[in-house]
């Protein structure tokens, strides 16, 4: 029986995360129910608008497509997997969500936000340096390339995650837990892998590859 995996989120970009769990032989089941995700083997916490900064302790200072109730789906969620002590791959707004439900904080608007963000319908491209010793480092080496559609970034580290790699502007472009099976990018992944790979940036699919290696 196919490991499920919870993904928590909706729109028009959902299906790529479906596909990506469905190629590495996984399951992923939609949802929006913290109790229904909770059951799951695994969960994925996909790109998105902005979290609300009240969220984090801070007013409005640039973040936009706010969703205060699935900020509050997807931090339930989340802190039903820490307890729990189960997998969670965060992507994009996901890899924010887990900071901010850490007890970190967010870069609302970052100065070099045009350098990470879509133009028209094509990802930003950047490199990103990986430190020994991390998940990254360990699927891809020392760097790779990238895509990139944001303007956050995380500010403060949650409670037990540590950058694991950096953009060159020092954005963090992915963390982990220092414990938990927690990985966190802020790229793209599901649209660097499959279907949507590409030749100028790295190939996403590891990265599905180790949520289910921690199924």
């Amino acid at each position: 029986m196919l490991q499920k995996v919870a993904v928590m989120g909706y729109g028009k970009n959902v299906p790529n995360y479906v596909s990506a769990l469905e190629a590495v032989g996984l399951r992923p089941v939609i949802t929006l129910d913290p109790a229904e995700a909770a059951a799951c083997a695994g969960l994925l916490l996909p790109g998105g608008g902005d979290i609300d900064p009240a969220r984090f302790g801070q007013t409005n200072a640039g973040s936009r497509d706010i969703d205060p109730y699935l900020d509050e789906v997807q931090l339930a969620a989340l802190d039903a997997f820490v307890r729990g002590e189960k997998p969670v791959l965060g992507i994009c707004r996901g890899h924010q969500v887990v900071n901010i439900g850490l007890g970190g904080s967010l870069v609302q608007d970052l100065p070099t936000a045009d350098s990470h963000m879509a133009h028209g319908h094509t990802d930003s491209v950047h490199p990103a340096e990986n430190l020994p010793g991390s998940v990254l480092y360990g699927l891809y080496g020392a760097g790779m390339i990238v895509n990139s559609a944001h303007h956050q970034g995380l500010g403060a580290m949650g409670a037990g995650l540590r950058a694991a790699s950096f953009a060159p502007d020092g954005t963090v472009e992915a963390a982990e837990h220092e414990r938990l099976p927690i990985l966190t990018v802020q790229f793209h992944p599901e649209r660097m892998a499959f279907r949507f790979a590409r030749t100028d940036t790295a190939d996403g699919r590891p990265i599905f590859a180790w949520l289910k290696s921690k199924l």
